[in-house]
């Protein structure tokens, strides 16, 4: 099976150990679940996704697959929101940063 067949599984990767967040940046890890907070080409606002990608140094930003299968990149605070357990982990170390 090749890595670019539909059945294989999707590929994920890894943030750079130097990508770190500044003030009002998201600071998410892969497999996080977010949703969206306006529209983007082919997702509606409030489609849920998962993160596959964490990038950036200066400005981090996120690809992520939502749940009608369609992959957006470059995402960031502006776009979408963590929800579910990444939201409440999110909570706990803004809490604890206080």
């Amino acid at each position: 099976m090749s890595s670019n067949s539909p059945t294989s599984a999707p590929q994920s990767w890894k943030p750079h150990a130097l990508a770190n967040p500044h003030a009002n940046q998201l600071d998410l890890s892969m497999g996080d679940t977010v949703r969206s907070t306006v529209d983007l080409t082919g997702v509606t606002v409030g489609s849920e996704g998962k993160v596959i990608l964490a990038n950036g140094f200066n400005w981090l930003r996120y690809r992520v697959r939502f749940s009608n299968g369609i992959e957006v990149g470059d995402l960031d605070q502006r776009s979408i929101e963590p929800v579910g357990k990444t939201a409440k982990r999110l909570a706990k170390i803004a809490k604890r940063a206080k």
